[in-house]
């Protein structure tokens, strides 16, 4: 199993950084951190480019992705790899179909408070294309240590059982707890909106079960509010949780697209958010000589 890392010089390479060492730690992955130097083009700073140029940048990049290699734990395995491409995303995601990856993660953005979630432009790009889930490090995330809890947002659209199963089979790996979250944004309180959700969680907590083979703790939350960020700000998080979540209905199938609820949740999250492209289902994992256990 292999994880794709949007790498940068910057804090936002690092929070992506960190989160996949914490991610590969508790599912047993190799990483390819991925740095992307773009085309060559008439719009870039020094055109036609200069031989000494692109030898200077050429060595700064290899610098930059040999002192990230350095930050990476010793039992994880991590290659560094450099790539051209016309934009990051476009490096990202051509990365991840070279390597077989299961995962692309980035760091969100740079603006937003501390462990909040300010969406930039390389992540944007990638949840409108990306064929593979993609997780998002919220500004400042530093664990390194393994996940302590995998929650799912589940609902009733079409597609809400593709994320589920992305989700037991995530937790039953490493015999992580899982939880079940349905979000109800209600104006006032109403009690048969309340008992709906609540009968729609004990079933997918049932479903889980099924699929997780007792190998995992299932539990289900139903958190209300005013709005959807109110019904995130009522919940308590894990310091090494992450939420998974599916792509809109709007996507294309095996495709991104954050819709409007995923999207007012990642204003309020306070831990990563990895999105999961609509109809996707993981290829099958292969051991090699190479591959972590």
């Amino acid at each position: 199993m292999r994880y794709v890392v949007g790498y940068t010089a910057t804090e936002r390479g690092r929070d992506a950084l960190f989160l996949a060492c914490s991610i590969a730690r508790t599912q047993g992955a190799s990483l390819d951190l991925v740095i992307v130097d773009p085309e060559e083009s008439p719009y870039t700073a020094v055109y036609p480019p200069e031989r000494t140029y692109s030898s200077l940048l050429a060595r700064q990049l290899r610098d930059w992705l040999d002192e990230a290699l350095a930050l990476v734990p010793a039992d994880i395995e991590a290659r560094g790899h450099i790539r051209t491409a016309d934009s990051d995303a476009r490096g990202l995601i051509d990365a991840a179909e070279e390597f077989g990856a299961g995962l692309i993660v980035v760091g969100a953005g740079s603006n937003g408070l501390f462990k909040r979630f300010t969406v930039g432009s390389v992540a944007n790009a990638l949840l409108h294309a990306a064929s593979v889930p993609v997780a998002l490090a919220p500004r400042g995330y530093s664990r390194l240590d393994p996940l302590s809890r995998i929650t799912c947002a589940v609902g009733e659209r079409r597609g809400a059982e593709d994320v589920l199963e992305v989700a037991c089979a995530s937790a039953a790996r490493r015999g992580l707890p899982l939880r079940l979250l349905s979000l109800l944004a209600l104006d006032a309180p109403g009690d048969a909106a309340v008992e709906e959700a609540q009968l729609h969680i004990s079933d997918r907590v049932r479903r889980a079960q099924e699929l997780t083979g007792g190998r995992s703790e299932v539990s289900g939350v139903v958190a209300q509010g005013r709005t959807i960020e109110n019904a995130v700000d009522e919940l308590e998080f894990d310091d090494g949780e992450v939420l998974i979540i599916g792509s809109s209905r709007l996507a294309r199938t095996n495709q991104l697209f954050l819709g409007a609820t995923a999207s007012k949740v990642l204003r309020s999250l306070p831990v990563p958010m990895v999105v999961v492209p609509r109809n996707y289902t993981p290829a099958p994992q292969h051991q090699t000589s190479g591959d972590p256990q």
